[in-house]
């Protein structure tokens, strides 16, 4: 993916990053060949863009026991969209809330600790979402690929 604004020197860097973002200064000015000074001024002008927005640790759930993942397709009456996200960003459950192309729509993904966790969150928020019109849930089974950051 061509990324507008960025030179070769900043697209090493951030891939660099998206593989290991905890890799120092040092290490990383060695693999492009800059000083840990100059690769630092980088690394915040990078973030001061908004082009880096944060550093995490990521959490497989289908690694951790009884945890369940799904995704969750919700289309609203449009004048009740701003309510739902706002109800949906409450809840600890839902870790990713997207605003797709259609009418009101949103995709949303939650990962429960176990099924009765995930049951309370349907009969709790999703069943008694205000002016829903179509709803979709699907399970995930398995993590096939799944890409951080982007393909540079």
């Amino acid at each position: 993916m061509f990324l507008d604004g960025l030179d070769e020197m900043d697209r090493r860097i951030v891939e660099l990053l998206i593989h290991n973002a905890r890799i120092s200064y040092s290490d990383l000015g060695s693999a492009v060949g800059l000083s840990r000074v100059a690769v630092a001024a980088r690394v915040s002008a990078l973030e001061k863009r908004g082009i880096i927005e944060e550093y995490t640790t990521v959490i497989n759930p289908q690694r951790m026991n009884g945890a369940v993942s799904c995704y969750f397709e919700i289309e609203t009456q449009p004048a009740c969209l701003e309510e739902v996200i706002g109800i949906l960003n409450r809840c600890e459950i839902v870790t990713q809330i997207y605003r797709v192309s259609g009418k009101s729509k949103l995709h949303v993904h939650a990962v429960a600790a176990g099924q009765q966790e995930m049951e309370d969150f349907l009969a709790g928020v999703i069943d008694s979402l205000p002016g829903v019109t179509s709803l979709s849930t699907n399970i995930i089974l398995s993590r096939i690929k799944d890409i951080k950051g982007l393909r540079l």
